[in-house]
This record gives structure tokens, sequence and C-alpha cells, in this order.
């Protein structure tokens, strides 16, 4: 393995798609932050928190413009970070994924990842706008999400090795994951806030919350994927002189 290479592969992997979805999510999950955030806002004017004032909204439009800002770089970073991780267990796991071509490869084991990291722990904690929900309960909800990924996670993990080692009957490790959690669904607590804004407004910032991580683990794989088949780190160059 041509360490530099690999490295370099999995942080512009990362990287790359990070940037794709800072865009999904500017185009996409802003206009509904927008809303909710405004609907705070009103909340804040009525209560006497905020005053409906000109100062107020020159702060205000000056903190979102910072934060759309910020989408791309934060969405490089964490994609950098997220890529790190993806591109480690696709290296010592390239091998034994299904496909023909690592591109292939690739995109199965975003696959799994996006439906183990993401889609299942949705599933259970969905995702809600940020102005959703009481802030003191931030920590706690925060906390069972993160719990819910680890188990998913290292519960997929876990499973896989069963899965390597037995001959037969290998759906009995499938089997197996799906009462994990299974119990995990009806263990863990549910969300302690009550939604008490739009429904409207909260399914479709779930929705296009979907697109936006489905489009980063998308092109995580595809672009991992394509450069691996390109430069195949893995690959030592023998020495002319041998």
């Amino acid at each position: 393995m041509r360490t530099s290479l690999f490295i370099g592969i999995i942080l512009l992997a990362g990287c790359s798609a990070g940037i794709i979805h800072g865009l999904v999510n500017l185009v996409l999950v802003e206009p509904y932050l927008d809303k909710a955030i405004g609907i705070e806002n009103q909340h804040m004017f009525a209560s006497g928190e905020a005053k409906d004032n000109p100062q107020f909204w020159a702060e205000y439009y000056s903190y979102r413009a910072w934060q759309k800002g910020g989408q791309l770089l934060s969405g490089a970073i964490l994609g950098m970070s997220i890529g790190s991780l993806y591109g480690i267990v696709f290296g010592y796991s390239r091998n034994i994924l299904p496909g023909n071509s690592f591109a292939k490869k690739a995109l199965a084991l975003a696959a799994i990842m996006w439906i183990t990291l993401y889609l299942i722990p949705f599933a259970k904690y969905p995702a809600n706008p940020p102005t959703v929900g009481d802030p003191a309960t931030i920590v706690l909800r925060e906390t069972l999400y993160v719990a819910f990924i680890a188990i998913s996670g290292f519960g997929a993990l876990g499973f896989y090795q069963i899965y390597k080692r037995l001959k037969s009957r290998k759906m009995v490790a499938f089997i197996g994951y799906a009462g994990l959690m299974g119990a995990a669904f009806a263990l863990m607590p549910q969300n302690p806030d009550v939604i008490t804004t739009s429904m409207d407004l909260v399914n479709g910032f779930r929705a296009v919350s979907i697109v936006g991580v489905s489009a980063f683990w998308l092109s995580l794989g595809l672009i991992l994927g394509v450069l691996w088949q390109k430069l195949q780190p893995d690959k030592v160059k023998q020495s002319k002189f041998q």
C-alpha cells in the first residue's frame, strides 16, 4: 500500500463529497432552516425576548450569511473526517466487498455505511430543524442519537465477524443484527421533545436532509472508487532495477 497516495485519495474523496453535501444543503436544506428560524423569531418578538427592529434584523442577516457562507468549509472538514473512516474500512475490506470493480465495491460499502450509520438511526431519531425542541434537552437528544449510531455500527461490525465464521446458515447473522436493532428500537427512549411547529415544515426538512446525506455517501463512494480504480494505491510499483 502506497500510504501517501492512499491518504491523498481518501482525503480528496471526503473533501469533495463534503463540498457536494454542503452545496445540496445550501440549495435544499437552508430554505427550511430560514422558515424554522423565522417562526422562532416571531415567538421571540411575541414574548418580548427580542425586539423587531432594524438592529435585530441587521445582526440576524449578518449571522445567517456567516452560517451559509461556512457551509462548504464545514462540509469539506466533516467530509474529510468521515471519509477517513470510510477509506480505512474500504482499504481493509475491499477484497471481500461485492462488485467486479473498485468503483462498485466502494459504492457497496458506502451503501452499507449509509444504512447502518444514518438510515437506521434516522428511523429512530429523525432529524428536526434546529429551532424545534427544548434547548435544555439538546445534550440528551444528542447522546441518544450518538448511542444509537454506536449500537448500529458496532452491531453491524460484530455480526459481520459472525457472518464470516459461519460456514452455513449465514442468514443467522442478518437475523441477529435485525434482532439487536429491534431491541434497541424498543428499549431506547423516544425523542423527549413534543413537536409544536408545522409538521409540513418538519417533514419537508427531514426529506431534504435525507437527500443531502444520501448525496454525500453516494458521491463519497463513487469518487473514492473511481480514484482507487485509476490510481490503485494498493499496488506497489516495482523498482526499475528489479
